[in-house]
């Protein structure tokens, strides 16, 4: 079987007409690949095509849920996807050689920085500033730990209502803040969570956010935690989970790991249980099952692409990078894609594994990324 023969292949499965089976063989075989490494060493490309035949040969025993089902046709497809994926995983590694003289500037990761604006309007840097006390507010001393932690501490529980602060990151950044109830909080890229010094509102805990974080809701069964975003509401009262609320974003995405959260928007209420994303869109919210660990991977340090259209992973990319994408041909947007790679790899080495689909390629000039088709 040729080259065009195998690609047509492949192009079944990424085009969605592959049957159910074909989809799984191929999903699973995938994630065999050694996605992190820089380029395979022989012993690698062994291991590779050794656990490939095992899996390939696991797929011919007979299943009694499948009994009629013709196996030595579903060995065959499984041998073919393995040459397939194995085929472009290698080939792609020879067409990279051959981008590098397109990459004019390579892109370092983000770091940890932020912008603390206090209620004065006296704004402060946190990644040039000193460890130890940053501020007294309200009662409540704002603190910048050695690990880089921005803490709130409340030192006089008789002090009237706490004023505004609020935290930034640019693109680029992230931090970790922990609240003066003790609930912690993970900001993204291009993210500001806005809030009192002293938390409380109405009886309630209560921030603003625009664009994403992860919290860790400490308990407080006599008051409430509330997040708001520009299009709904999250009320807990205690509890771990995501919201994902940008304004460049069709969708707003909140995931529960653990407890139970209710969001209300468009007049509706949905309570989520663990495991389950609502999905906020124009009309409605949706309540879906989900891989947690997809939602979070930017805060366990990986960008994560689980059929991930190309679209939606570059924004990520490009708000970590602080950088722009331009597609040469906008039906790239909806590619999907998979694999997982550290967020701290510089941004050449995460387009080197999205480019392995044989379906994009990337070239890097300045801080703009423009993504082309393969020919």
């Amino acid at each position: 079987m040729d080259k065009e023969e195998l690609k047509v292949l492949l192009n079944k499965f990424k085009a969605g007409t592959a049957t159910e089976r074909e989809q799984a063989i191929v999903e699973e075989w995938y994630s065999f690949l050694p996605l992190e490494v820089e380029a395979p060493s022989h012993d690698q490309i062994l291991e590779s095509k050794s656990r490939s035949w095992s899996f390939i040969a696991a797929k011919m025993q007979p299943s009694r849920s499948h009994s009629l089902q013709p196996w030595p046709r579903i060995a065959a497809v499984a041998a073919t996807v393995a040459l397939i994926v194995l085929g472009v995983y290698f080939l792609n590694y020879n067409k990279q050689s051959e981008n590098k003289n397109l990459v004019t500037q390579d892109v370092a990761p983000g770091t940890m920085g932020a912008t603390l604006t206090l209620a004065n309007g006296k704004k402060i840097k946190l990644s040039g500033a000193v460890n130890g006390e940053l501020a007294n507010e309200a009662g409540v001393t704002i603190t910048k730990l050695a690990n880089g932690q921005l803490v709130y501490q409340i030192k006089d529980a008789a002090a009237g209502p706490g004023k505004i602060n609020t935290l930034s990151t640019a693109k680029g950044e992230t931090y970790q803040l922990k609240l003066p109830d003790g609930s912690r909080v993970w900001l993204n890229a291009a993210s500001t969570l806005t809030y009192s010094a002293n938390l409380l509102e109405d009886g309630k805990r209560k921030i603003i956010l625009r664009g994403e974080a992860y919290l860790e809701v400490a308990k407080d069964k006599t008051h409430p935690f509330v997040v708001k975003t520009d299009k709904q509401e999250v009320e807990v009262l205690g509890t771990h989970f995501n919201i994902n609320a940008y304004e460049d974003e069709p969708v707003t995405k909140t995931t529960l790991l653990e407890g139970r959260v209710r969001v209300s928007a468009k007049a509706q209420t949905k309570v989520l249980k663990a495991g389950q994303q609502a999905v906020l869109t124009n009309k409605e919210i949706i309540l879906k099952e989900v891989e947690t660990e997809d939602a979070i991977d930017w805060k366990s340090g990986y960008f994560m692409f689980n059929s991930e259209s190309l679209e939606s992973g570059l924004k990520r990319i490009a708000r970590w990078y602080n950088v722009q994408i331009v597609y040469e041909d906008e039906s790239l947007k909806q590619e999907p894609f998979f694999g997982r790679i550290s967020k701290f790899e510089k941004i050449s080495k995460v387009l080197n594994m999205l480019e392995r689909t044989d379906v994009v390629r990337f070239n890097i000039i300045g801080d703009k990324i423009i993504a082309c088709r393969k020919k």
